[in-house]
């Protein structure tokens, strides 16, 4: 297993954790080096609150760790491409890589819907998209096939 894999995996039991809960099955990591900075799942539900999406809780998390907003050299895996508000929260926060499972051809920000990296400004040095990108949209169909009644 990569290391990549080994975060990507991380980021997969949160998403297991907030399907559990209801939540649509994301989850995010926030990693300085080698050392786990915050870990989340969805909230939207839990928390009543449109912008309870894994990617911001974990980038909120992992500011307070840091005692900074900035999270300069620090990488996201998140299970699920990310949307426009939290690509832009990646831009905001000056992550310098991420690193998602499942692309997301309707919502995705970082290549698939929309490009957001490509804005003037834009400081991340790396993307990488399709980590274990099957079981990442294994758990997103799952979920919605049981949510639909299938």
């Amino acid at each position: 297993m990569t290391r990549d894999e080994g975060y990507m995996q991380l980021a997969i039991r949160e998403a297991k954790l907030a399907m559990d809960a209801g939540e649509v099955p994301v989850g995010a990591v926030v990693v300085q080096g080698d050392r786990v900075l915050a870990r989340c799942g969805n909230r939207r539900e839990r928390d009543a609150r449109p912008t309870a999406h894994a990617e911001l809780l974990a980038i909120e998390q992992a500011a307070l760790a840091l005692g900074d907003w900035r999270l300069t050299g620090c990488e996201l895996f998140v299970t699920l491409e990310p949307c426009a508000m939290c690509s832009g929260a990646v831009m905001a926060s000056r992550l310098r890589r991420v690193v998602f499972g499942a692309f997301d051809p309707d919502y995705g920000c970082l290549g698939s819907a929309a490009d957001l990296t490509r804005l003037p400004g834009c400081t991340l040095e790396e993307l990488l998209g399709g980590v274990l990108e099957r079981e990442c949209r294994q758990l997103l169909d799952s979920f919605f096939k049981k949510r639909r009644g299938g």
